[in-house]
């Protein structure tokens, strides 16, 4: 007769799942990457998640497989990335895609901005990823499931479309 136990298996611990890493930058506690691709003006359009200890490049092809809407085929298509991507890895991925990938370079200085000038393109992706924070859901992973958490991110980021759309035909109506 043996005990019922509740020992883990090799690899589990009490936040489990997949998409589960330990995180470089906060005493390797479990946490969760979401890359997230955005529009000009800073509407989701793919969203993705990955364990907390994998290089944003690694990371790049699920985020572009995730878009939902069609790109025009008769249009080239222009990807801004940051500096994180600037390896081979980074560049054939987008290039393997049909993007034309603009990534600044890790020895390229950062220039001052300058007064009047607009923000910088970074701030349209940072200013949507703390929109997608305010859905408190969100904010701390309790899913153990990674399909639910993922879908619970694209909820979040149909609801920020949605809000969006409500401004812009509220406008049309006032006037």
């Amino acid at each position: 007769m043996e005990v019922a136990s509740r020992r883990r298996l090799a690899g589990q611990s009490a936040f489990w799942g997949a998409d589960v890493g330990p995180n470089p930058t906060d005493r390797a506690k479990n946490g969760t990457k979401t890359s997230l691709l955005v529009e000009g003006h800073g509407g989701p359009l793919g969203v993705s998640t990955a364990p907390a200890n994998w290089h944003d490049a690694r990371c790049l092809e699920d985020a572009l497989l995730s878009i939902v809407v069609a790109r025009p085929a008769d249009q080239q298509q222009h990807l801004l990335l940051d500096k994180g991507y600037d390896n081979p890895t980074g560049r054939e991925t987008a290039e393997s895609l049909g993007y034309v990938a603009h990534i600044r370079t890790i020895r390229e200085e950062t220039r001052p901005r300058r007064p009047g000038r607009r923000k910088p393109r970074r701030w349209v992706v940072e200013r949507t990823l703390a929109w997608l924070r305010k859905c408190r859901g969100i904010l701390v992973r309790y899913n153990k499931n990674a399909a639910n958490y993922l879908g619970l991110l694209q909820l979040a980021c149909a609801l920020i479309w949605y809000r969006r759309y409500w401004k812009l035909t509220r406008k049309r109506v006032l006037r």
